[in-house]
């Protein structure tokens, strides 16, 4: 009977120390959906709460017994509360709270989004304008030297085309004519006119 006794002390045993390890173990619960719950000093929480914390306060339980938590606040503080009012899962007011405030950094993020679409959109339009002008300007320069080698492509040609019409031994016979005729009628002119003033007399 004695054998058969301590094996099934013995399984009792383990199941206990595996049992009070869970219990010892630290979790995060939280304070579930009431409006305060008391932090006593006494594991029955029969004297006066020394501090209260909210619905949604993450609390550290440290140790069970039935009915009752010792636990851990975020800033340090420890003491016994009543299970009863802790849950595993956010309060649905926090997970609310923390939704809104998610959808309202994701709303600042949307605005800065636009706000910076916006500004790349404006700068893209002025890089388009200036280049737009750029491109206006140039166009205007290639038509002015398009016309300028027009207009000197018709000049050379000008000059070509007369070149070859002009008879250059007639020219400069002419001008060696030219050159004598005005030789002889500005002598001419010269005597006559010393005539005029001498009364007619010839001055050798």
């Amino acid at each position: 009977m004695m054998t058969r006794k301590l094996p099934i002390l013995t399984v009792g045993i383990l199941l206990l120390c595996v049992s009070a390890g869970a219990a010892a173990q630290e979790t995060t619960m939280y304070v579930t959906d009431i409006v305060q719950l008391g932090l006593h000093h006494s594991q029955d929480t029969s004297d006066t709460a020394f501090r209260n914390v909210v619905s949604g306060t993450p609390l550290t339980v440290l140790e069970r017994v039935p009915n009752y938590a010792r636990v851990r606040t975020a800033d340090g503080d420890e003491g016994w509360v009543r299970s009863f009012y802790l849950i595993a899962e956010k309060p649905a007011q926090l997970r609310v709270a923390e939704v809104e405030a998610e959808v309202e950094r994701l709303q600042g993020e949307l605005a800065e989004a636009i706000a910076a679409r916006d500004a790349a959109a404006g700068e893209t339009e002025k890089l388009i304008s200036e280049a737009e002008s750029e491109i206006g300007q140039a166009i205007s320069r290639r038509a002015t030297v398009d016309r300028l080698e027009q207009e000197n492509a018709d000049l050379t040609s000008r000059v070509a085309l007369y070149r070859g019409a002009l008879p250059w031994p007639w020219v400069v016979g002419a001008l060696v004519v030219t050159l004598v005729a005005g030789f002889a009628a500005g002598y001419w002119w010269l005597e006559a006119s010393i005539r005029r003033r001498y009364g007619g007399f010839r001055m050798i």
